[in-house]
């Protein structure tokens, strides 16, 4: 007999199906599983449900729910029978449940793998994205109890439904019995599924950024009634910068008889403001900001800027009043940008929004620019000032307890007014989706990092981030694997910014110098060379050179198709009666514009020593200059947020290639429209606005050192040839022949760790971890125990001559040069004088764990290596054997699951690459069977996460082939990975 509801066990609440949840609007919500204590929040969700609504859901009238269905929704077991709630400020506004069946559809326990599925939500809140965001996490759930399959019945006039199932991206059945169509979902995650699954989180993420860079109300709380203070501070940058929308004066302790304040209007709180306030600024103490913060939330504002200290910077307390503050805020629907932080600026000329501590809002410009330190967002604003650069958009984070660096990345990746994303971090609380947002946005425009904070335990206090054992040094590679630009210092991103938003891409590393400098020309030349580049001779036009001719040289070199970039030197020149003059920088400025608008497209930068107003003017747009593309991505292939940044025909033949989707199996969906930029409001026509930005088509970059220039120029080019690149994406080999054994790996690893003593895993032993790796047909040459020297003559002679005779002790393993390991014994005798220097040197055979293995072709000495981190992922290593690895660090990352091109970039980006490929006359090595191993490897982690270790050491790679000498592998569970499963907010 099945068990009924009653009947069935119960099991504990499982606290882990709880999440935060941004939704397609951009405002947020919590799901949670339904429990018994719901009673009066089912049934005043209920009746605020429509009467179609709920014919829908019941397939009949159905008024009210009667006390056994309110008992049958909220008690669930948790396994056969789950209810899952969407809730903003406490109260319901959607429900669904599953309830498992058997093969005639009547109620059942496991084995049972369907489940009847259904949904209900309020009126109010549909078309905001709730029934899709309830189906991703109802399905992690049935999955994790035993359930394969959802079933469905739907009445054909529920589109909305029906679309809900449809578009999920699940693999479906749809058939139409008795007047309902019937619905069959496989549960299994398909490539389409994850696409569809991230494509929402990108749009829902995205707006909720747009939110609270483009208010139609701003409130700010904690206004003093004196001038100073945090609070008035912003409330009068808002009001300089001319912000469209409108605004508003808050504070408890106005006098009752205070209309006015700076000219806005002033309240006591939210709740006397006669409209809805989208935005609130909270600048007062933080025992003050959870009555602030219940104020906005009962009163429909959207987001926060929480500018308020003392919160994790102060320590354990701290932090859970930061914990807390997320809590709240989200519990009503709202994001946070904070605590402790600078504040937000939008420049574009329907917002011109500046709710930040800056005293001067920064040009309208195309470079936006996100950081986790006021301090260093201070420094930056000043910085990009100073050059004549603009923002297209502003945010500090400060402890970053909401909103972070992957929110403004897929703000960024959609935004038409963003063509460069800067960012400043000082930790990741994602990284591995981190990599992948960056590596979606860098296909269509330049993401440049700094990180702060990179060596382990210095993580600034208050930004809570997953435990990471990969040193910075790898980091910095995955990054650059995915795409990113990372610099050291905010000088060197404010740099590469600055020629990447003003100026296109190069098609390769091939360099003109010109000027009247010969010496400053030679400086750059050597930059060039030491960044990689291919530099041209210098051209010197002598001391004497007018304007003219440096507008003529500029011309010529832009026409010449032998180099792909110019670099012009400039000092002040030598006027007709033979002294030198700092001349008018608007002169030589206009020449070089004239020169760029005329020539084909190709990056121009400026090095000028005390020229006045050169890097003024060159930063200003010339008039007669027409828009210069971007020569990588044809617009065509890019997302529509960058169509609208071409506005004048395009100039120049650069060859133009797609921009890369996602690499990896699984490829997103594209996204959809543009965010728009502006409010809702009208823009003030009284307003002045922001000016130009000096960072667009047209604009000159000037720096006034070569080394700068070259080194932003340096980074322009790598980003370009990684662009062209994943424009064709590598591939990940299937392996279908009969070397690759899935079943069989995962039948060993689950034997494996059924029998290991510390539930954390085990190390497998050689033969083990021999046995596993030819599962994905990795041949380990084996080894032979050789306890006394009769032992090894006996290995030996099954092995045959020649032999290696080495330790396997930990102390000296992989150490030739401690002596222990001695290479092409020939014979008997040579094998027991062998033995005994061996023990003579080293010490008892018991201590040393001599092995005999047959001697393998001669090659170079490699070390490849796959780990699993908790934070990054699985990260495949390669190096040569010995001191480069070791001493040197010349080890090269890439994140599994490898493409063959991943394969064979790791091979060549270490610096001692080129003994591999017949440095100084010795033989090439087998590459091809190097890039096979590798990929072979990237597979086995993949496809079995168990496997959290692999060591191969070495790897001798031969003229034809490659042989395996060693390796040491680890088993453990998993770590839970952050980037599966339905999408979720972060908890820190």
């Amino acid at each position: 007999m099945e068990p009924t509801p009653e009947q069935s066990p119960h099991h504990a609440y499982p606290d882990h199906w709880e999440a935060d949840v941004v939704l397609r609007d951009g405002g947020t919500a919590r799901i949670r599983p339904i429990t018994t204590d719901d009673a009066e929040r089912l049934v005043s969700f209920y009746e605020q449900v429509s009467d179609e609504s709920k014919y829908y859901r019941f397939f009949a009238p159905y008024p009210r729910l009667s006390d056994r269905d309110v008992h049958r929704f909220t008690h669930h077991d948790y396994v056969d029978r789950v209810g899952l709630a969407v809730t903003i400020g406490g109260e319901f506004i959607g429900t669904v449940r599953y309830d498992r069946i058997n093969d005639q559809g009547r109620p059942a326990s496991a084995p049972a793998d369907e489940a009847e599925v259904a949904f209900l939500v309020q009126d109010a809140h549909q078309g905001r994205g709730v029934a899709s965001a309830l189906l991703e996490h109802i399905a992690a759930v049935a999955r994790e109890r035993g359930i394969r399959r959802f079933a469905a019945e739907v009445l054909p006039a529920n589109n909305k439904m029906i679309k809900v199932f449809r578009d999920g991206g699940y693999t479906q059945r749809r058939s139409f019995e008795d007047g309902s169509v019937h619905l069959t979902l496989d549960l299994e995650p398909t490539e389409k599924s994850l696409a569809v699954q991230r494509g929402r989180e990108q749009r829902a993420e995205a707006r909720s950024v747009q939110r609270l860079l483009a208010p139609g109300s701003v409130a700010v709380i904690g206004t003093g009634r004196t001038p100073g203070g945090v609070g008035r501070t912003v409330l009068r940058n808002l009001l300089a910068s001319g912000y469209t929308g409108r605004t508003y004066a808050v504070n408890r302790a106005f006098d009752e008889g205070t209309a006015t304040l700076d000219g806005v209007p002033a309240h006591r709180s939210l709740g006397e403001i006669d409209e809805q306030v989208d935005l609130a600024v909270i600048a007062v103490p933080a025992h003050r900001v959870p009555e602030a913060v219940a104020d906005c939330g009962e009163h429909g504002v959207q987001g926060l800027v929480v500018l308020s200290a003392g919160y994790a910077e102060r320590g354990a307390e701290g932090r859970e009043l930061q914990r807390e503050l997320v809590r709240q805020a989200r519990s009503y629907g709202m994001r946070i940008i904070g605590p402790n932080a600078f504040g937000i600026i939008n420049t574009a000329e329907s917002v011109r929004l500046n709710a930040s501590l800056a005293p001067e809002s920064p040009a309208r410009g195309r470079i936006g620019l996100f950081t986790q330190s006021g301090a260093i967002g201070i420094a930056l604003l000043s910085g990009l000032h100073r050059r004549g650069a603009g923002l297209s958009s502003f945010i500090s984070a400060g402890n970053r307890a909401d909103v972070s660096g992957n929110d403004f990345l897929q703000y960024s990746f959609e935004d038409p007014d963003t063509d460069v994303a800067l960012l400043y971090l000082e930790s990741l609380g994602n990284p591995r989706k981190f990599n992948r947002l960056a590596r979606r946005t860098a296909a269509v425009k330049p993401v440049v990092v700094v990180k702060g904070a990179r060596h382990s335990g210095s993580t600034p206090p208050g930004h809570a981030v997953p435990v990471s054992r990969i040193p910075d040094a790898t980091v910095s590679a995955l990054m650059r694997q995915a795409g990113v630009i990372r610099v050291d210092t905010v000088t060197e991103m404010v740099d590469a910014g600055l020629l990447l938003a003003g100026q296109p891409l190069p098609a390769g590393p091939r360099v003109a110098i010109l000027g009247n400098s010969e010496s400053l020309g030679l400086l750059t030349y050597d930059a060039c060379l030491a960044e990689g580049l291919r530099p041209r001779p210098p051209i010197d036009l002598t001391t004497a050179a007018s304007p003219q001719d440096f507008r003529d040289a500029l011309a010529e070199a832009l026409a010449d198709g032998t180099c792909d970039a110019v670099i012009v030197t400039a000092i002040p020149w030598v006027g007709e009666n033979g002294e030198a003059e700092t001349g008018d920088g608007q002169v030589l400025a206009t020449a070089l514009h004239k020169a760029v608008a005329e020539g084909s497209a190709k990056p121009v930068a400026v090095v000028h020593v005390e020229i006045g107003g050169l890097a003024e003017a060159l930063a200003a747009a010339s008039s007669t200059a027409a828009p210069r593309p971007r020569t990588v991505t044809p617009a065509a292939d890019r997302p529509r947020a960058d169509t609208t940044l071409s506005t004048g025909p395009a100039r120049g033949t650069a060859p133009a290639t797609p921009a890369a989707p996602e690499a990896g199996r699984a490829q997103e969906a594209p996204a959809t429209p543009p965010v728009s930029p502006g409010p809702a409001s009208p823009a003030d026509p009284k307003a002045s606005p922001a000016p130009e930005a000096a960072t667009g088509p047209g604009r000159i970059p000037a720096y006034p050192a070569a080394e700068r220039a070259v080194r932003a120029l340096a980074e322009a080019v790598k980003y370009a040839q990684w662009r062209r690149q994943a424009a064709v994406p590598g591939k990940i080999p299937e392996f279908l022949d009969d070397t690759i054994d899935e079943p069989g790996a995962a039948a060993l690893i689950e034997a494996q760790l059924a029998t290991a003593p510390d539930p954390r895993g085990r190390p497998l032993t050689h033969d083990e971890a021999r046995e596993l790796l030819g599962r994905y047909g990795i041949a380990v040459r084996p080894t032979l125990p050789a306890p006394d020297p009769d032992a090894a003559v006996a290995a030996a002679s099954r092995l045959g001559y020649p032999v290696a005779l080495k330790t396997t002790a930990p102390h000296l393993r992989h150490r030739a040069d401690l002596g222990g390991v001695r290479l092409d014994i020939a014979d008997e005798e040579a094998l027991r004088r062998a033995y005994g220097e061996l023990t003579d040197l080293l010490g008892k055979p018991a201590e040393l764990l001599p092995v005999v293995q047959a001697m393998a072709p001669r090659g170079v000495d490699t070390v490849v290596r796959a780990s699993i981190d908790a934070a990054a992922g699985a990260v495949l290593s390669f190096g040569l054997a010995g001191a480069p690895s070791e001493l040197l660090g010349d080890t090269a990352h890439r994140l599994v699951p490898a493409t063959d091109r991943d394969a064979a970039e790791l091979i060549r980006s270490i610096r001692a690459a080129p003994v591999l490929f017949g440095w100084r006359g010795s033989a090439p090595v087998d590459t091809a069977a190097l890039e096979e191993l590798l990929l072979r490897l990237s597979r086995l982690v993949d496809d079995h996460p168990e496997v959290v270790s692999v060591a191969l050491e070495p790897v001798v790679v031969a003229p034809h082939g490659l042989t395996v000498l060693g390796a040491s592998v680890r088993l453990a569970p998993p770590p839970a990975r952050s980037d599966l499963g339905p999408r979720r907010l972060p908890n820190y």
